[in-house]
């Protein structure tokens, strides 16, 4: 068993709850936060434990992971104070607010022989790991290009006020336009780019704050756009989009000498997933655009190219919170308690959620020109 304990109970809160059922080797013992209003409904809701301050929690002797569910500006702070009193930290992205403060909490954690790990999780998918097995076997060759989506669609025109979580958390809108899109989602595509790929050696980015009027009044924003081409030291080439404008999109093509694989949509744990070989058109393709050469306009529907990949058969599929955000937000948790038992650091930990951490802040701040430093 290894128990773990919370500090925050905002909205990403419950989707830790949701997933935690999948892994009852995790004892969730008790949760903290600073809202004790918040604090109460979320324990009454799922009858967990609350501890009197962060303090308190922090002196638990039982707790073997702090699981940081704060807002971004308190990361650095609460995983620190979680490192200094000797716990694994499993932290919401990013880890800080700043490269220097990252490199603080990783070398904190070497020093005392912690484990500090990253969100999010879906680098740890179903999806993520049968397009792995596809590349693996060879099926598109060398891969050379990437084009990574990541757009939540311009969630500021909806009705975002409104919205709770199960237990009644309201979902943080105005925080994330304040922080800005790439601090809270380019890291979903990441995990992914350095799974497949390895570390990423140059990053050249812009990012801008398009739509400035989000309801918000004159409350100071964050860039709600931004694109970076990615240099990898395998030699692939990436495009990633990170916005709160463009029409919903979190797909991923990877192009290959020999074909395309399509991930539909990174935030599902089973995305349909198309392989294309040898880019070959389908009966499909070739209907597809006769029609619409005939018609002399694009259909409004879009289809994949390639055929649907089938996952291989699970005696049990991971629960997952409802669309859009099916990811098994607790599996990151489990391969960091795993991590700890057998003395093998799980992928997105230590280095490397600094190194993701750099390329994150690179792009929100619109680096032209960004020699990655910090290298795993």
């Amino acid at each position: 068993m290894t128990n773990i304990a919370f500090v925050g109970t905002g909205y990403v809160a419950d989707y830790y709850m949701t997933t935690l059922q999948n892994y009852p080797e995790l004892t969730l013992k008790g949760v903290w936060d600073r809202d004790p209003k918040r604090l109460r409904q979320f324990c009454a809701f799922y009858a967990v434990e609350p501890y009197n301050g962060l303090e308190d929690l922090l002196h638990d002797s039982t707790i073997d992971i702090v699981v940081n569910l704060t807002t971004p500006e308190s990361h650095f702070t609460v995983n620190r104070a979680a490192l200094n009193a000797g716990k694994h930290v499993y932290c919401e992205k990013p880890l800080a607010l700043s490269v220097e403060e990252a490199e603080t909490l990783a070398f904190l954690a070497e020093r005392k022989s912690l484990l500090l790990c990253s969100a999010p999780a879906n680098g740890l998918s179903d999806a993520f790991a049968l397009t792995r097995a596809l590349m693996e076997k060879g099926e598109i060759g060398r891969p050379n290009l990437v084009y990574a989506e990541m757009d939540d669609g311009p969630v500021f025109r909806g009705n975002w006020q409104q919205w709770r979580s199960r237990s009644g958390a309201p979902w943080p809108g105005l925080h994330e336009f304040e922080v800005g899109c790439t601090l809270e989602h380019a890291g979903y595509s990441l995990s992914w780019l350095y799974g497949l790929f390895g570390p990423i050696v140059h990053v050249a980015a812009s990012s801008a704050l398009t739509f400035r009027d989000k309801g918000v009044g004159s409350h100071p924003l964050g860039p709600d756009f931004s694109v970076g081409c990615l240099t990898f030291r395998s030699g692939v080439i990436a495009r990633l989009t990170s916005g709160l404008a463009a029409p919903r999109d979190r797909s991923m093509t990877i192009l290959g000498d020999r074909g395309a694989i399509t991930i539909r949509d990174l935030w599902d744990n089973r995305s349909a997933i198309t392989l294309l070989r040898n880019y070959r058109r389908t009966l499909l393709d070739i209907l597809t655009d006769g029609l619409e050469n005939k018609l002399g306009r694009k259909l409004p529907v879009r289809f994949e190219r390639g055929r649907s990949v089938r996952y291989p058969k699970q005696e049990q599929i991971a629960q997952v919170p409802p669309y859009p955000s099916k990811i098994d937000f607790a599996r990151g948790i489990q391969a960091q308690a795993e991590g700890i038992r057998s003395g093998q650091a799980p992928v997105f930990s230590g280095r490397v959620s600094l190194h993701l951490t750099e390329v994150i802040l690179a792009l929100s701040n619109g680096l032209h020109d960004h020699t990655v430093k910090n290298l795993p």
